[in-house]
């Protein structure tokens, strides 16, 4: 899957881009992600599975599964000991989105990226409430370019 701004590669990243713009927007506001936004990225992610020169189809299921999974667990064991929401199932479904689009290889590299981005920030400006979602956006957006330009 490479080629120009006219191939099916280019209208997906197009895609994702304005998905992934309508997510950090949306999280820096609400502290939300909308279903609306995401599920149709995991739906696409698993579709371009499907055509050739991308990500096996294994790989991006593996992928979604995982995403999900692995956030969805931490936000409900810390939920569970404090009794406050700190990590949604909205960052858990746009993870997913992420491993249908990348891979569950590309997983841990998201997170960490994300991860350091929004704690450095967040000790920069001494906010103890931030969005999880703009950080994974922007370090999904930019693995997904790195797999492009390969």
């Amino acid at each position: 899957m490479h080629g120009g701004i006219g191939t099916t590669e280019g209208i997906a990243s197009i895609f994702l881009f304005c998905m992934l713009g309508w997510i950090a927007h949306c999280d820096i506001r609400t502290f939300r992600i909308p279903d609306r936004a995401s599920l149709p990225l995991i739906a696409a992610g698993l579709w371009l599975s499907t055509l050739p020169g991308g990500i096996q189809t294994e790989e991006a299921l593996l992928g979604a599964a995982a995403g999900f999974c692995v956030f969805a667990l931490l936000g409900a064991v810390y939920f569970r000991r404090t009794g406050q929401d700190g990590l949604g199932l909205g960052d858990a479904k746009l993870l997913a989105a992420a491993g249908a689009w990348l891979g569950w290889r590309d997983l841990p590299t998201l997170v960490a990226g994300a991860a350091i981005a929004a704690l450095a920030f967040a000790l920069l400006i001494r906010q103890r409430r931030l969005a999880f979602g703009p950080w994974l956006a922007g370090v999904f957006w930019i693995l997904w370019l790195r797999g492009v330009a390969r």
